[in-house]
Order: structure tokens, then sequence, then C-alpha cells
């Protein structure tokens, strides 16, 4: 035997030897509960979905997987917690598209694009530009034009300052040079309410709140911010009909902490893109609006990167401070 051939095998020994722990972890995966983290409170979009999810993934890995809520600042502290857990596996976050808007604009105490790695991403639902039918608008060039001629004049609602809603408009405003006046709620059901009386006529809204009002005419739908036309909404138009290059997608998805071993990581993602093939699971994420992805950790990191660059841009060009 060759010395070079002996420093192979030495080396081959030696990430095979490193390799062997996260082989062995991946293959008893998982031997306890593990905790579900969903950074906002118990109801919303990310916790129902979450709590789907962790249902089935119970069934697959005969193990509990247990939501916890840890609702605060935008989703940051149910963040920073998941994000400062161990990497074994037993702590895994559930949330929004609201991660990358919260992380622009909160600017936490972790790197948002780093410690916290996608597993799988599980589904997309878009916003709707939404008006009060006593805006005298029919259409996202029509409000463009209204908000040109009166600059400062409109006001709009969003579900937070700082969340994604509140960037969807901004994106909206800063694509055109216009200018509008933010009126911040706690939760997209005050927005709602002040929406419905006229009072913050304009939002760029979460769809299954926004789609009864409309069919009733109490609302009036101007457009869904996908890149397509939305099956709920097969009559509406796109922003980016009218801006091109515009697309916001509300996206859920699971992540991890950092240097989670990878084995664990492919076995949730596998586990992951199984539950989202069921027939019952599409058709329950379809009733709440959303269509079902998949794919890949990397396709999933790709997205949440280029959000949090997008979002970070349009903060520091916009000039929006959350305190």
């Amino acid at each position: 035997m060759t010395s070079t051939t002996l420093k192979r095998l030495t080396t081959c020994g030696a990430v095979l030897a490193a390799l062997c722990p996260a082989l062995a972890a991946a293959q008893a995966y998982p031997t306890k509960p593990v905790r579900v983290m969903v950074p906002f409170a118990p109801g919303g979009g990310s916790d129902i979905t979450a709590r789907q999810v962790s249902a089935k993934l119970s069934e697959i890995f005969k193990q509990q997987f247990i939501v916890e809520n840890r609702a605060g600042a935008g989703g940051i502290v149910g963040m920073e917690i998941a994000a400062k857990s161990p990497a074994d596996g037993y702590t895994i976050l559930m949330v929004s598209g609201s991660f990358s808007a919260s992380a622009a604009t909160h600017r936490p105490a972790f790197d948002p694009v780093n410690s916290l790695p996608g597993v799988a991403e599980f589904g997309i639902t878009p916003f709707v530009l939404t008006v009060h039918p006593s805006m005298p608008v029919k259409s996202t060039k029509e409000l463009i034009a209204l908000a040109k001629a009166k600059p400062g004049d409109l006001t709009y609602g969003t579900s937070g300052l700082g969340g994604l809603t509140h960037m969807a408009t901004e994106l909206i405003l800063s694509m055109t040079g216009t200018r509008m006046v933010g009126v911040h709620y706690r939760s997209t059901g005050g927005a709602m309410t002040d929406l419905l009386a006229g009072q913050a006529p304009i939002i760029v809204g979460s769809l299954l709140p926004i789609v009864p009002h409309v069919a009733t005419g109490k609302l009036r739908a101007l457009a869904v911010t996908t890149e397509k036309r939305w099956y709920a909404l097969p009559d509406v138009p796109t922003v980016g009909d009218t801006l091109p290059g515009y697309a916001v997608e509300l996206w859920f998805g699971a992540m991890a902490p950092r240097n989670t071993p990878q084995p664990i990581v492919d076995a949730l993602n596998g586990a992951i893109n199984k539950i989202l093939q069921d027939p019952e699971m599409k058709k329950n994420l379809e009733q709440q609006g959303m269509m079902a992805t998949g794919g890949t950790p990397a396709k999933f990191n790709e997205r949440i990167r280029g959000e949090y660059e997008r979002w970070t841009k349009v903060v520091k060009e916009r000039g929006i401070k959350v305190q």
C-alpha cells in the first residue's frame, strides 16, 4: 500500500467518523417529541398550517410534533428562540413569508438568512389589492393615477407596521413613485374592520377574509399580488399586469436551526413533500386559499434569501422605521 493510498483511506475514515453520529441520529430520529415553534398567536394562517402539517408529521414519524406559539415583535420573538435552540432536529420553526419582512424591518439579534435555513416550503397564496366601493377606482392603473393626482391624501391599512402587507404596499408605492398614508393595525382583523367601514379604504390584504366581501360587493378586488391569476379570483388581474416585475407571494414553510444534521433536514423535507401530495392536505390548503408547492431546501432557501434582500432594499428606500 502506497503512502498516497494510506493517506486517502485515512481521510475517508475521518470523514465517515464525522458523518456517523449525524447518520445515526437521523436513522433514529425522532426519539422524543419535537417542538414546533410558531412565532404568532393561535388562529392565524401560520398557526393553522403548522398544526395541519404537524399532525401529519406525528403520524409519519410516530412521535408528537407539538406546536408552541410564541408571538411578539412581528414574529421576531419566536424566530429568535428557534434560531438559538439546539441544532438537533427537536426544534423547528413553521412560519410564513412575514419572516423575511420582519427580519428586514426589525433587525433581529440573529442572522435571519443563515441562522434558520429552510427545510421545506408548504405552499403559497396571494394578497389582494382591495378598495372600499366608495373609492372611485376599478383597476390598479386607476388607483395609481388617483394616488399621483392626490399625493399623500389616500390612506391604506396594513396588518402591522413592518409586516408583509405593509411591505407589499410600499413596494407598489416605490415602483410607482406615489405617496399614501399608512395606518398600521395590530392584526388583519382590525384592518378589515376599518376597510369595510371605508375609514382606511385601501389594503393589500390576506385573501381569505377578503374574498367573501368581494363576493357580496362590500369590497372591490383590483388585483392579486401573485405572478399569475389565482384560482379563487379567476377574473381578477395581477398587480404585475400593470406593474411588470411586481410579485409578492405569501409563502408558508418550515425552518430549522443552523447546523441541524443534513440527514434530519432531508428526512423532514421528504416527509413534508409526501404530506403535500396527500389529496386531503391539498384540499385543506386549497380551502385556505393556498396552493401546495413543496420542493428542496435549496429552492426554499433561495426564496428566503431573495425576499430578505428585496425587503431590506425597500426598507432603506422608503425610510421605514420600526420602534
